[in-house]
């Protein structure tokens, strides 16, 4: 009799709480849908420039789904410049190819083919003679990393910046929270302090914490894990602050909406998760064109980009400042997004 009622005790407070049951139920089916979109988006074919190329190699390379792109005039930034995975150049009788190398998988996979094709066409038929001589192999150039690059070397700058993001929105969600369900936090209001001094008072008593988290995560990456760093440590500490703030306005803004720990932790699937899979993990290029849109208004994708840019790149901040701009304003937007919660849900 006393199991039934207890029983019956969480069945009923269960189903009172609304919020919880559709975090528990819608939840994970709009991320099992998500998944299934990008999982099953169709993969882009690579894209490789040529310059004075035969045309029987280019037949050969678009037989291999490569989408080739002729050059009759070539510059030093054209890789970059136009986004191509590859450049197969015959310059001075030599046939050289340079890989951008922003996806060693990609880069390995199109080196592969071109390799493949021109030995089997034969080096003395690129140069317009028929021959059945084997072509020796090509000399390989990479704009971003070297043949010895790896998948992490990309996923580390990433994951760096995605732990920062979690734990500082985790920790400061559930903090304020407590602030609240111990009753901290109405006696703070019911004296004649304002909404945005709240705001300010948590943001920069929580930053601190954030700001020395971010520094021990950044260093230990670098010196003790040894991921890749080819441009400055101290502008991937400044983007992993700039993440941190934004991971701090977000979790203080959706504490506000949640009743318990247990509600702020089912946020995760709703709020982290996504982010994820947008955040370069994996490629952008394979996903629907809505999908891409999609990404692009997470504030991990621009994280992600930038420390990518910076760690792997070798970027300084001016070539990053686009994606520093749009960190800032999802911070902006998140405080004036705490100020109205305040008001609204608070009471104040």
């Amino acid at each position: 009799m006393r199991i039934t009622a207890l029983i019956k005790r969480i069945l009923f407070q269960m189903i009172r709480d609304k919020r919880t049951l559709a975090l528990l139920f819608v939840a994970p089916l709009l991320v099992l849908t998500l998944m299934y979109l990008i999982f099953n988006s169709g993969a882009t074919a690579p894209k490789l420039g040529v310059y004075h190329v035969d045309s029987s190699i280019v037949q050969a390379l678009e037989k291999a789904d490569i989408e080739v792109h002729p050059y009759d005039q070539l510059s030093n930034d054209t890789v970059t410049k136009d986004n191509l995975d590859g450049l197969l150049a015959l310059t001075d009788g030599k046939i050289e190819l340079t890989l951008q190398n922003s996806d060693p998988s990609t880069s390995k996979m199109l080196q592969m083919k071109v390799q493949q094709i021109i030995a089997a066409l034969g080096q003395a038929k690129l140069m317009g003679v028929t021959s059945n001589l084997q072509a020796p192999s090509i000399p390989v150039h990479y704009i971003y990393g070297d043949a010895n690059t790896s998948f992490f070397d990309i996923l580390g700058p990433i994951l760096v910046g995605f732990f920062v993001f979690f734990f500082v929105f985790l920790i400061s969600g559930i903090g304020l929270l407590r602030e609240r369900m111990t009753g901290t936090l109405e006696r703070l209001m019911s004296t004649p302090i304002r909404r945005s001094e709240i705001i300010i008072g948590y943001l920069v008593g929580y930053g601190i914490f954030a700001v020395i988290q971010t520094i021990i995560v950044a260093l230990y990456s670098i010196h003790v894990l040894d991921l890749v760093l080819v441009g400055s440590i101290w502008h991937v500490i400044l983007i992993n602050l700039i993440v941190a703030f934004v991971a701090l306005t977000l979790g203080i803004l959706l504490s506000t909406f949640a009743s318990s720990e247990f509600q702020m932790i089912q946020f995760i699937p709703l709020v982290v998760v996504p982010q994820v899979f947008f955040s370069g993990i994996l490629p952008l290029d394979n996903m629907a064109v809505w999908l891409q849109a999609l990404g692009k208004i997470m504030p991990l994708y621009y994280a992600a980009d930038a420390l990518k840019g910076i760690m792997y790149k070798g970027y300084g901040l001016s070539e990053v400042s686009f994606d520093i701009l749009i960190l800032a304003l999802f911070a902006i937007i998140f405080i004036v997004l705490n100020i109205f919660a305040l008001k609204k849900y608070r009471k104040l």
